[in-house]
């Protein structure tokens, strides 16, 4: 265990430069003191390495010091090859560059762990979008990825959901994130976290302006905090339904998000009973999407909302013609 802590220092020294003591402690999971010791084992064994004390001080290599990855494990060595081939790098018009990356990474591995690294990059795929997704990546994505990369505020013109036009926007990013093939650029606006969804971007201006991050704050720590708000959001109004069973598997994939408990299948065999939380109580119009396949059982406000928009859509679709069969 103390040579991997050791190699991770040195790796998060190399990417990171100056590095607190008590951020490498976090990081590796053990005390400010082990990573002094750990310090001087790098020292003694000739790395470069040295302290620099006070509030802004540290842990740093001499500049110049270079490592390579001839000490790779074979397990390490595949886990650098099972890569996101598809959708991510493209998004960010970085394929090429993933490519001659994998080709360097790959001359540079021992050669005993070439043969395991390259059978890992032909056996495993990992495919990070949705299925029928439609065209990918969406607009703007340049203009927002310029604008993370140079630390640079943000104009957007965004369309919230449900809203029938866009607002107007200047925010300070801190990163995007792609979640299950859909991107989102993580920025503060007015010094509070956002999330926006890049395809609900309708236009993006970089400006000259420098972002205005607060202090001390990194992506993972905005993205934390949002996913938690999405995914905790308290689900206030619960709905009980049937579904039937030849659309039961294609229910619980698309609505396991808002199921309570498991389906339940009727004594009769052809319905299952379903559970269901939404944030409001408007949302349980989404189960039209299965058509007569669903039926909202209680309570009676659903039933009112789902009577009302099939009403809607009856009228809609007679309109100026024979009447719906």
């Amino acid at each position: 265990m103390k040579s991997d802590r050791l190699l991770s220092i040195l790796l998060l020294l190399r990417t990171r430069g100056l590095v607190p003591a008590t951020e490498l402690a976090a990081r590796l999971d053990v005390s400010v003191r082990t990573i002094h010791r750990d310090v001087e084992a790098l020292s003694a064994s000739g790395v470069p390495v040295y302290a620099e004390r006070g509030r802004y001080g540290g842990i740093a290599l001499l500049p110049g010091y270079r490592t390579d990855v001839t000490g790779l494990t074979a397990d390490e060595s595949r886990a650098l090859f099972v890569l996101t081939a598809r959708g991510t790098h493209a998004a960010l018009d970085l394929d090429d560059a993933l490519g001659s990356a994998v080709r360097e990474a790959m001359a540079a591995l021992p050669e005993p762990q070439r043969p395991a690294a390259e059978l890992t990059s032909r056996r495993i795929l990992v495919d990070p979008e949705r299925w029928m997704r439609g065209a990918y990546p969406p607009p703007g994505m340049d203009e927002l990825s310029t604008a993370v990369f140079t630390d640079r505020r943000l104009r957007l013109s965004y369309r919230h959901s449900g809203a029938p036009t866009a607002g107007d926007y200047t925010v300070d990013p801190y990163g995007l994130v792609v979640k299950a093939g859909v991107w989102y650029l993580v920025a503060d606006r007015g010094g509070e976290p956002r999330l926006f969804r890049a395809d609900r971007v309708r236009a993006a201006e970089v400006t000259e302006e420098p972002v205005r991050r607060r202090e001390s704050v990194e992506l993972a720590d905005v993205w934390e905090v949002l996913r938690r708000d999405v995914e905790e959001r308290p689900a206030e109004v619960r709905v009980e339904a049937r579904v039937r069973l030849s659309r039961l598997d294609t229910f619980r994939r698309v609505e396991a998000a808002r199921l309570t408990a498991e389906p339940v299948v009727e004594a009769a065999g052809e319905w299952a009973a379903v559970r269901l939380a939404y944030t409001e109580i408007g949302a349980v119009r989404s189960l039209l999407a299965f058509g007569e396949h669903v039926e909202v059982l209680s309570p009676p406000e659903a039933r009112e909302r789902m009577a009302e928009a099939a009403a809607a859509l009856m009228e809609l679709y007679g309109r100026g013609g024979s009447a719906p069969r």
